[in-house]
């Protein structure tokens, strides 16, 4: 990636200008002193656009790093193959990347990993499988294990749950359809900070304020995230979510309804919002 070309695009600014800016700043020079004395060289940027372009181009930087990592990670691993290594060099985004890596990636501690730990991977798939006049509850008893914690059938259909919760949160397909929907029809939306509530800032613009996603500026948008990191701003994202959880059943649910469908049903619908909503809205 051109990370010069990238950064004059997205802040329309001129190539020259957003080079001429990096150097400074590679130079060790600070946003505030770029600003006011070498008004000159940047062809007199203002403020603003100088510090997001100084976080557009660590966050750029960050990028390049972690496709290099995520390269190397799985290539270690002997799974590198051509179609991952295309994929890899067309994202443009970390949350791109890490959705590549997903699969590949050592697994942490979570509930659907104490679920499978307990022996609950198998109760999870013949959920999934969603057979017609399967008695998954009563199947459910089968794995109660106390030892394990799990105390009853409800313990074993909750695991069973997290486990298949997971699996849809870990689908690279799922996650960027959610993604692209909700750049598509997604309203950001940003309102003050209660303990702000009283005090003026350059963020006053967006103490209560709404737009669609896919019409926010990326300086505007920069500066909107930026409010939030400095705790003036409470941001959140509004979407359809009825018109997720449709998607994600259209893949998981069978055509016909059965024992196991409500559970399945209820682990897409966790999934979502446990799972990947909270980390799509933080890539926004």
């Amino acid at each position: 990636m051109d990370i010069i070309a990238k950064l004059a695009e997205e802040l329309r600014i001129r190539y020259k200008q957003a080079e001429d800016t990096v150097n400074l700043i590679d130079e060790g020079n600070t946003i505030p002193f770029i600003a006011r004395y070498r008004k000159e060289v940047t062809g007199s940027l203002d403020d603003g656009i100088l510090r997001d372009l100084g976080e557009r181009l660590i966050a750029l930087r960050a990028l390049e790093e972690r496709r290099s990592e995520v390269l190397r990670l799985i290539d270690e691993q002997g799974k590198l193959t051509e179609d991952i290594k295309n994929s890899l060099e067309k994202a443009t985004t970390l949350a791109e990347l890490d959705d590549i890596y997903r699969p590949y990636r050592p697994k942490r501690r979570t509930r659907a990993s104490i679920a499978a730990v307990a022996g609950l991977s198998p109760l999870a798939e013949l959920m999934i499988e969603q057979k017609s006049g399967f008695d998954i509850e009563k199947e459910a008893e089968n794995y109660i294990n106390e030892e394990k914690k799990i105390m009853n059938s409800t313990d074993a259909l909750n695991g069973a749950m997290d486990i298949i919760a997971e699996k849809v949160s870990d689908n690279a397909e799922f996650r960027k359809w959610i993604r692209e929907y909700t750049m598509e029809k997604g309203t950001l939306v940003s309102s003050v900070a209660k303990a702000k509530k009283e005090e003026d800032s350059v963020y006053r613009l967006y103490y209560d304020y709404s737009e669609a996603i896919k019409k926010i500026p990326s300086h505007r948008l920069l500066a909107i995230n930026r409010g939030e990191r400095e705790e003036f701003l409470t941001v959140k994202i509004d979407v359809d979510k009825q018109s997720v959880i449709a998607f994600i059943e259209g893949q998981m649910l069978s055509h016909r309804e059965t024992p196991s469908t409500k559970y399945v049903k209820a682990a897409c619908e966790d999934g979502y919002d446990r799972l990947i909503a909270p980390s799509v809205q933080n890539e926004i």
